[in-house]
């Protein structure tokens, strides 16, 4: 009796080998499994794993075989985490929380605006600490105008931390960078949703809110005028704000900007000389004409004709502004649907990195701090919806104006900076050279093996071109600088 107790203990509490079952039992049913291994994209070890488990320890173990895959199955969910351009999108986070020490907040129309200021003794107090020295020493005098610093498309306030501490000791005043909405740590606002009916509501998301936000902040740096420097799209906004107010703008900085330059036409020079005689080609035609009645005729058929030609052109042009207007409405809706926010998703992550590396004449200058700069937007919440309603406002949106801007360059009377890489992909340096032509007065700087980005990549000779220029338009006399400031 005492022998059977000792085996009983033996069985329960030793741990003997497992019965030798056959080959056949020892196996699990596939099942279902073939479905999940392709549902979940299993590897072949990972499904052998679950097939091969044994009937016994499902039905002597507390966690059964079901459960084991279950957690294998999350395991693998787990490793493949969703990612846009290497960024996790798992848990997004509110934009505050992603912010730099030196970064501030306010409230404009409904729309948390992240921007950083830097003033003169900031700067040279920050310059010293670090122990840093720049290559230039800034004697000359300083302007005491602030400056306002626009980013462009896909880019933040980080697209300027290289020359705002030095451009804060050229003009001798406060520097001023903000993240326009959809991009950088600027709070992203349903817009469509949180709009009450009835009332009519700016478009966060539009270039004419840019252009106020702008005006925004040189009353916020209490100044009757600033500088403006705006960098490829960004460039946009400064020409906007200049003819929104052009009595606000003391100069204008257009960095890579990607405004279309008109073409010079060779038509107006021609017309242009031949008016500067007093008689047109049309009148000294009519002249030669005048005694003989059939061609008389056949001029007014003429221009009865021009006038009936006339008439179906306009009805024409508003059947297409009807359909424009349709178009409009249909590729807002699409971009606005789930697949709009999934192609810009796919987008993001396809050519995201790509268009960072493509913007730099040397890609080997791009370190993992500078990628980290511009995916970190990617990290706040609802950034893809934003950038969709952004897409959306820059296609469908207009803007009301009596001539499109590139047919008003010619009207800017303010000192402008025209800077350019030479080796610029995005936007080439043939553009800026069309566009300082259209604009009377203009200086035009190319910055040799230089990309896209030449605050970024060349920032020493970017912060000297505009220091040069500075001083040739505000720096020759005191005269001059109070102009520029009242």
């Amino acid at each position: 009796m005492s022998n059977c107790v000792v085996y009983h203990q033996t069985v329960f509490l030793g741990r003997p080998e497992p019965p030798n079952f056959p080959a056949v039992s020892r196996r699990w049913p596939i099942l279902s499994l073939q479905s999940r291994d392709k549902l979940f994209g299993l590897s072949s070890k990972e499904a052998a794993a679950l097939q091969f488990l044994p009937k016994a320890a499902s039905a002597s173990v507390s966690g059964s075989g079901a459960e084991y895959s279950e957690q294998l199955l999350g395991e693998k969910l787990k490793k493949k985490s969703q990612r846009i351009a290497g960024v996790d999108q798992d848990e997004l986070v509110e934009p505050a929380i992603l912010a730099d020490p030196d970064s501030c907040f306010c409230e404009f129309k409904g729309v948390q605006i992240h921007h950083k200021v830097c003033d003169e003794e900031s700067a040279a107090h920050n310059t010293l600490q670090d122990g840093t020295s720049s290559q230039f020493s800034y004697q000359t005098k300083k302007l005491g105008l602030p400056m306002i610093l626009l980013h462009g498309f896909g880019a933040s306030v980080y697209s300027w931390s290289r020359v705002m501490k030095q451009l804060a000791q050229v003009t001798g005043s406060k520097v001023l960078a903000f993240d326009r909405p959809a991009f950088g740590l600027t709070s992203r606002v349903d817009y469509p949703k949180n709009s009450s009916p009835g009332v009519e509501h700016i478009n966060p998301y539009s270039m004419i809110f840019s252009v106020l936000a702008t005006l925004y902040f040189i009353d916020f740096l209490a100044a009757k005028k600033t500088i403006l420097v705006g960098h490829s799209a960004g460039a946009l906004v400064a020409a906007d704000t200049y003819f929104a107010a052009p009595e606000r703008v003391a100069a204008l900085v257009l960095v890579a900007p990607a405004i279309i330059a008109p073409r010079s036409s060779q038509k107006a020079v021609k017309e242009k000389e031949s008016g500067r005689n007093g008689v047109s080609q049309d009148d000294r035609s009519d002249a030669n004409i005048r005694e003989n009645p059939m061609t008389r005729l056949s001029r007014m058929f003429s221009k009865l004709s021009r006038n009936v030609m006339q008439a179906i052109l306009n009805l024409v042009k508003g059947m297409g502004d009807m359909f424009s207007s349709i178009y409009k409405k249909a590729l807002s809706a699409f971009l606005r649907s789930a697949l709009g926010v999934m192609l810009v998703r796919m987008v993001i992550d396809k050519f995201g990195i790509a268009a960072i590396r493509n913007s730099w004449y040397d890609s080997n200058q791009i370190t993992d701090h500078v990628l980290h700069g511009y995916t970190k937007p990617l990290r706040v919440k609802s950034w893809d919806r934003a950038l969709v309603e952004f897409t959306a406002a820059t296609l469908t949106d207009s803007v009301p104006q009596s001539k499109p801007l590139s047919k008003r360059l010619h009207e800017i009377s303010c000192p402008v900076l025209i800077i350019t890489g030479d080796s610029d992909r995005l936007v080439p340096s043939w553009n800026a050279e069309r566009l300082s032509r259209a604009i009377p007065g203009s200086c035009l700087e190319v910055v040799k093996n230089c990309g896209h980005l030449p605050q970024e990549e060349k920032s020493e000779e970017f912060v000297s071109i505009v220091e040069n220029f500075l001083q040739r338009s505000f720096g020759g006399s005191e005269v001059q600088l109070l102009q520029a400031a009242s």
